[in-house]
């Protein structure tokens, strides 16, 4: 599958954040879904307003309901929180963060 909504320079940021699941050795049931693919679905979503019912798996390689609850896991694990201050880390970094239009 080609990667056409997360970039390898974004997906390389993003990948040490997200907390890594062992797979039970005893009835470890069906393999999960590949974080990367599950990203790529939640940024499609975002990206085209779609619902996540109507999130077309072909888009990802990951469904709806799974881009969903990943999304849920990985906001209450706070990666996206960790994403941001990375961010703006970098862009701090870079003399490229302008907080003026926030300031009241």
């Amino acid at each position: 599958m080609s990667h056409t909504v997360l970039a390898d320079e974004l997906w390389s940021r993003v990948k040490p954040l997200i907390p890594v699941r062992q797979r039970r050795h005893r009835y470890p049931g069906r393999a999960r879904t590949p974080d990367r693919a599950v990203l790529e679905g939640i940024l499609f979503a975002a990206r085209t307003g779609v619902s996540w019912n109507a999130l077309p798996t072909a888009a990802s390689g990951a469904s709806g309901a799974t881009c969903w609850r990943r999304l849920k896991e990985w906001h209450e694990a706070g990666v996206w929180q960790q994403l941001h201050e990375l961010i703006l880390a970098e862009l701090r970094a870079a003399g490229r963060l302008d907080l003026s239009a926030a300031r009241s």
